[in-house]
Formats: structure tokens, sequence, C-alpha cells
């Protein structure tokens, strides 16, 4: 853990320089990724375990909250954090192993044409590899959010969000920050269509 070492200007410092290894072509890629299931009416699901799940919550509470139009007769996202239901994620994790929490709810869920969005810091979570690899095989577009060096997330997702860094919340901080940028991104797509089709 970098607060443990540094100093507080020595870590911020640190954390701006991560930032700056961000990829901006891989978050509009994703960005892209999440309009088009508004803009076809698919889904999208997120996963993640620990902080990278507490993401998965909150990216997916963004979503869906902040990028709905006023109009009230207006499509919205369809937007799911599978990290959150924990009766279910229990039952299987109980019942036939935690490598299946995921892959499980996409096998009721998940369609072809769907998104899902998958973070692991470390790439190397059985539970999230597992159900990429089962998205990959049944249509549905793949992302995942990485760190380290990716792990081998980075080689099953189609496309990834990668932060270089070897701290795990300074990753996890990444992720955030290019999650809140991909809120806005799609918040601007959703409404910048909207004025189209009342402008036509």
């Amino acid at each position: 853990m970098l607060g443990a070492t540094l100093k507080a200007h020595q870590y911020l410092e640190a954390v701006q320089r991560e930032v700056g290894k961000l990829n901006p072509v891989e978050l509009d890629h994703l960005a892209a990724a999440v309009f088009e299931r508004y803009r076809t009416g698919r889904f999208v699901y997120i996963i993640g375990n620990g902080g990278s799940g507490a993401n998965a919550s909150h990216l997916c509470e963004d979503l869906g909250k902040g990028t709905a139009p006023a109009d009230e007769n207006a499509r919205r996202l369809k937007v799911l954090s599978l990290s959150d239901n924990t009766p279910y994620i229990l039952a299987w994790a109980n019942d036939a192993g935690f490598d299946r929490v995921f892959v499980e709810q996409l096998r009721n869920l998940g369609e072809a044409g769907d998104l899902l969005i998958a973070i692991s810091g470390s790439g190397n979570s059985p539970n999230i590899l597992r159900a990429v690899e089962w998205a990959n095989a049944h249509g549905l577009e793949t992302f995942g959010m990485t760190g380290f060096c990716g792990g081998k997330l980075r080689r099953v997702a189609r496309h990834c969000v990668h932060s270089p860094s070897t701290d795990m919340g300074v990753i996890e901080s990444m992720h955030v920050v290019a999650f809140h940028y991909v809120v806005g991104r799609v918040h601007a797509l959703v409404h910048e269509q909207l004025r189209q089709g009342r402008a036509a």
C-alpha cells in the first residue's frame, strides 16, 4: 500500500502519474460500447470482487441514474451489477464453488449483443475469467478493467482498460476515474441522440 510508505504529497504525486498512464482511446471505446447497448436496448452487466465489486456497484448506479433522460417516456440504459445479488452469490458459492458466482447469473440473464464489464485488479480472479469466457462464447462483448500486468483477463477479454500500477488501491482508484469519465461521455451521447430525435 503506497499510503503506508509515502507522505501525503508523495502519494498524490504518484496517483497523478498513474492517471496520466490511462489510455483515453480505451476509455472512449468503453463509453461507445455502453452507449451501443443503450441504443440497441441491450443489457450491460458488471462484475468484480472486493473493492472491484464495490466499483461494479458504483458504476452500475452511476450509469443507471447518471445517464437517465429527464423525459420519463424516453429509453433508459439497462444495467446490472452481478456483484450485488448476495443470496444468489452465496447459494452458488456454497453449493457449487465461488468460481461460478458470476457465470451462473449470466447463464440466466445474458444474451448475444449484451456487454459484460469485468473488473479485476490482478486480472486473475477465477470467477471473473470464467464469466468472461462464457460471455465470449455466447456473443456478448467483453471489457476487462485491469491493473498490474493485466493478468489473464487482459488476454481473455475482447477489449480492456488497463492501469499499469502495481498498487491495488491505486488501481481501483484509476478504475473509478475511468468510470466517471465513461458515465459522463455516455450521458452526453444519450442526450445528443435525444436532441437529434426531437429535431428530426
